[in-house]
């Protein structure tokens, strides 16, 4: 049985690897989700989970998180920052109609690789350090309340977009987690919720999908429409995703506490191939190999190649009028699948309308 100094050290010890191994923050979260397991049923039923139903299922293992791991006594939350000099330039390029915005999160290597392997070194120094221990590790790859488990630890609070902020850190971090056999003494102190009356994040939405404070509707929000959504993108949402070829960031870009958010130092999460400033024509030309090639070990794999044109053709739709973005959408339609070719027939009518007036007298 360790004693409290034992184990009081342990966590100490935690702290330091892990900051060590580049997470920004650790905690220790004890079973319980307390509001969040309400909220999440409530959720569900309301259905504004969408077509996500993944969501739905494993219902058990979300809400009671020893049916994940035999002998659960402890969970382990760390976050780490991605934010890195793109996102200073967010503004910029939501600005410019004629060029893509990809959320950053998703621009340089796929975080679940790189969580996993510094939460699987985390483990291993525990090892090394008190023997052989039970323990799983997890970012956001399993039935987990993450959020939930995060703000109980004191890692944060949930804020009105319903993301995770951390007034240290803002809230451009991913989540991890370290199932464990070993009983840890919890971080005890709950953050204040510091949302106070601020609601720029309601306000910002540019679909409205925050309909309520801490509550979204997935099904309008713009990181659903052009990731989880498979289908067509609702016409009556369409002109207002602007340039969003993959997900969203207005909600986190104006939050005030993100004036606080750390440049990572990670490389992995620093932008690959030009995608933080490269150009809709360019992006919709690639073909399905060159999509395929440039985006090996990056987020944006979670989207077919499919859903990548139909997205870009939205985004052309929206865009300044422009014969090139006109020449590349019909250039690209004969050889387009039906759901392309409906995104890129309305991108043609909503260039139409934009269309500068000839002045007849000239």
């Amino acid at each position: 049985m360790q004693s409290t100094i034992q184990t009081e050290k342990i966590v100490e010890l935690l702290r330091k690897w892990s900051e060590e191994l580049g997470f920004d923050k650790l905690t220790i979260a004890d079973l319980s989700l307390g509001e969040h397991r309400a909220r999440y049923i409530d959720w569900i039923k309301e259905g504004l989970n969408g077509d996500m139903k993944y969501l739905e299922r494993n219902i058990d293992k979300r809400l009671n998180p020893s049916a994940l791991f035999d002998g659960l006594q402890t969970i382990i939350c760390v976050q780490m920052n991605y934010m890195t000099d793109s996102v200073k330039n967010c503004s910029e390029a939501l600005e410019s109609p004629k060029r893509a915005y990809i959320s950053r999160y998703a621009l340089g290597r796929d975080y679940h690789k790189t969580m996993r392997k510094s939460l699987k070194s985390l483990g291993a120094n525990l090892k090394d350090y008190i023997g052989p221990f039970g323990y799983r590790v997890f970012a956001d790859s399993a039935p987990i309340l993450e959020r939930g488990f995060a703000e109980q630890s004191g890692m944060g609070w949930i804020g009105k977009n319903t993301m995770l902020i951390n007034r240290e850190n803002g809230s451009f971090f991913f989540l991890g987690e370290i199932f464990t056999d070993i009983k840890l003494p919890f971080t005890q102190t709950k953050t204040k919720n510091l949302c106070g009356s601020c609601r720029k994040c309601i306000d910002i939405c540019p679909t409205g999908a925050i309909i309520a404070p801490y509550k979204l509707d997935a099904r309008k929000c713009i990181s659903y429409l052009t990731i989880e959504n498979k289908g067509a993108i609702p016409e009556e949402l369409r002109t207002n995703i602007g340039n969003r070829i993959f997900g969203c960031d207005d909600c986190q870009l104006c939050c005030p506490w993100n004036k606080y958010a750390k440049i990572t130092n990670k490389e992995d999460f620093k932008p690959r191939h030009n995608l933080d400033n490269e150009t809709l024509v360019n992006l919709f030309l690639l073909t399905e190999e060159e999509f395929e090639k440039i985006t090996i070990g990056s987020p944006i794999r979670r989207i077919s190649y499919e859903q990548w044109r139909r997205n870009i053709a939205v985004a052309m739709g929206n865009a300044t009028h422009d014969f090139k973005i006109i020449e590349t959408l019909k250039i690209v339609y004969d050889n387009a699948s039906m759901i392309v070719r409906e995104h890129i027939n309305w991108a043609l009518e909503e260039q139409k309308k934009k269309k500068p007036l000839v002045n007849s007298t000239a």
